[in-house]
């Protein structure tokens, strides 16, 4: 596992994928299909790893906390980036900042969350989070009004943030005024688009932003790369040309749930069992996987490797 800071290059060079994660029937971690989850999405070409809202560690039980990042730890590859969350309240990510603090991740994100927070008190606490833990870490932005332009900037500009992810929804990804403030203020090198394959190229053609998480790519991470790196090259007809190919699973994402899809589309696809879904989320009903299955086989087609 790389454990030396993380760079533009390391936003550039792969597809930052988040993946779901395997359980058994009594919610105690797969290590087994976990590992073969992470070998697939290696031997893909893909090197960054984001444990966060696909894995569902919102309800992460505290006391497995330890023993996650050991797995990961021991899992990823020698070269790959790995990036395990925290909290999202305010308690417990602390608490694992004081763990993460005693490893070698050399950056982690704050989950966000929504409902009771202030963009005072999210800035607030994502400086004691990295002070705690000792590492700049990953501003996650997902909602307007969770923090503002200016204060991320100050997080920036204090060496707080490792990169921001930015996946805020708007129904035109072209036309957002707070991100276009955003790259105004924060080096849009250290930005990725945070919403999967579809946003990322008007993101990174047209507001300059490094790289993009996805959660598809963990079906198909050759497709995914191979997407990434026809951005960088320019060559927008055959990354538009990819993109499409993952559109009919993001819909039922969007339609369903992103986190249950995503968790079902893997083990559907053989390349691990993915096992139950932590509450409080829920399995998909098998109408629900029906449609995943026919648009994970689909995509799987696609791929060369």
């Amino acid at each position: 596992m790389q454990t030396s800071s993380v760079t533009s290059k390391d936003l550039t060079k792969s597809v930052i994928a988040v993946p779901p994660l395997a359980r058994h029937s009594d919610f105690s971690l797969n290590r087994e299909a976990n590992h073969k989850q992470i070998k697939h999405i290696e031997a893909g070409g893909v090197s960054t790893l984001l444990y966060g809202g696909n894995a569902n560690l919102y309800h992460l039980f505290p006391s497995e906390y330890e023993g996650l990042l050991q797995m990961l730890e021991e899992t990823a590859a020698e070269s790959s980036l790995v990036i395990p969350a925290a909290g999202p309240t305010f308690g417990l990510g602390m608490e694992q900042a004081s763990i993460l603090s005693q490893s070698n991740f050399p950056t982690a994100m704050m989950l966000p969350l929504e409902g009771v927070t202030s963009e005072e008190g999210v800035e607030a606490g994502f400086r004691n989070f990295v002070e705690k833990y000792g590492k700049p870490s990953v501003l996650y932005i997902k909602a307007d009004g969770y923090i503002s332009v200016e204060a991320a900037s100050r997080l920036a500009n204090d060496g707080c943030i490792s990169f921001i992810k930015y996946a805020v929804v708007r129904e035109d990804t072209a036309n957002d005024p707070y991100l276009r403030r955003l790259v105004d203020q924060v080096d849009p090198k250290m930005i990725v688009s945070g919403i999967g394959e579809q946003p990322a190229l008007i993101h990174m053609t047209q507001f300059g932003l490094a790289g993009f998480t996805a959660g598809c790519v963990c079906v198909s991470p050759e497709r995914s790369q191979t997407m990434l790196k026809a951005i960088l090259q320019g060559d927008l007809d055959a990354a538009r040309s990819i993109q499409k190919e993952f559109k009919e699973l993001e819909d039922l994402r969007n339609e369903i749930n992103p986190i249950r899809v995503l968790h079902e589309a893997v083990t559907l696809s053989d390349i691990a069992d993915m096992g139950p879904i932590m509450p409080l989320l829920s399995d998909l009903s098998e109408t629900q996987k029906a449609r995943v299955k026919s648009a994970v086989t689909k995509l799987l087609a696609t791929q060369s490797v």
